[in-house]
């Protein structure tokens, strides 16, 4: 006898699916059912272990990187200050996700609070506009410390930094609220069934059977006030610095200096590429298969956390000596 597929059996079951399509007792569910990797089922385990050991690399890297700074009174600077938050920002973004996507895969453990899964949903925004604003101030701390490398310690004191650091998380707060708020007053009488690894908000919206507009133009101005307003600002930083690059006297020099900016490039790359790809395949990709929009959209909130402690690590040779002296003194 052949096997009913599990989407089929918990629909069959959930009291929220409505037999009558023009009743208008519309019922929120208590929880929701995440599928994982629609059509992929068979492969969860498969796909865990490239998800779990992201999740390693990343919660080690990121570790390293603070006890790393901590530890050594030499990188009490603004771009490490900086670099301190990106890592935790990086933390907080991958275990949001993370622990329960591997709960599907290994235990098929696929049901989610609703209020967890809005919380879910909260941090996964929250974090990720932290995380756009924190590339904004690194990409300021490059451009002073290029253009204007006289008054680098002057203009970026401690107290500058707490100040940006303090208006990168309230943005990433004050931005991220209306998300759960929105998607908490959408009656969900169609299915509980959330075709994903986790509480996306396009996908959990998709869901409520009422007018969404709100959420979705509210989504689209927090996409262009916030990603596009970085990016360009991004953009005008590298600009300059390019343009004081090619004033420098000789080839040397010049090499040097872009090396500088080499590290925070490849991360702004590995951040924002991967989420312009998820987001167009959403928006513009009605063709693609459901597995393959899923599995990016886990990309670009999992990538970046896993990459940025090995670009700096890896690039930045201050950090990369405290990391083989440490070792060496470990070794001996």
């Amino acid at each position: 006898m052949q096997e009913t597929p599990f989407c089929l059996r918990v629909a069959h079951f959930t009291p929220y699916s409505m037999s009558d399509p023009n009743t208008t007792n519309f019922i929120n569910p208590s929880t929701f059912i995440l599928l994982g990797v629609p059509g992929l089922e068979r492969a969860h385990v498969w796909i865990s272990i490239p998800f779990c050991t992201m999740y390693i690399i990343a919660i080690l890297g990121n570790f390293t990187i603070l006890f790393i700074v901590k530890r050594e009174p030499s990188l009490h600077e603004p771009m490490y200050y900086f670099l301190c938050m990106l890592a935790v920002t990086d933390l907080v973004l991958s275990t949001s996700i993370l622990p329960k996507t591997l709960t599907i895969f290994w235990f098929n453990s696929r049901e989610i609070d609703f209020s967890a899964c809005l919380t879910q949903m909260y941090f996964i925004h929250c974090f990720l506009e932290m995380e756009s604003g924190i590339l904004v101030a690194l990409a300021l701390d490059r451009y002073v410390a290029i253009c204007d490398p006289l008054r680098h310690s002057t203009i970026l004191t401690n107290a500058v930094v707490a100040k940006i650091g303090l208006a990168v998380v309230l943005r990433g707060i004050m931005l991220s609220l209306p998300f759960p708020f929105l998607a908490r007053q959408w009656p969900y009488c169609r299915t509980n069934i959330i075709p994903h690894t986790h509480c996306e908000h396009i996908a959990v919206t998709k869901l409520a059977c009422a007018d969404i507009r709100v959420s979705n133009y509210y989504g689209l101005f927090v996409l262009i006030s916030v990603t596009g307003l970085d990016v360009l600002f991004i953009t005008v930083s590298y600009t300059q610095i390019v343009r004081a690059v090619f004033r420098l006297p000789t080839k040397d020099a010049r090499l040097k200096t872009l090396g500088t900016c080499s590290s925070h490039l490849c991360v702004i790359l590995a951040f924002y590429i991967p989420g312009l790809f998820s987001f167009l395949t959403q928006r513009f990709g009605h063709n693609v298969p459901l597995h393959f929009h899923v599995l990016m959209a886990n990309m670009y909130p999992l990538v970046p956390p896993m990459l940025n402690p090995i670009i700096y690590g890896v690039r930045t040779r201050q950090i990369r000596d405290r990391l083989l002296r440490l070792f060496t003194h470990k070794g001996t």
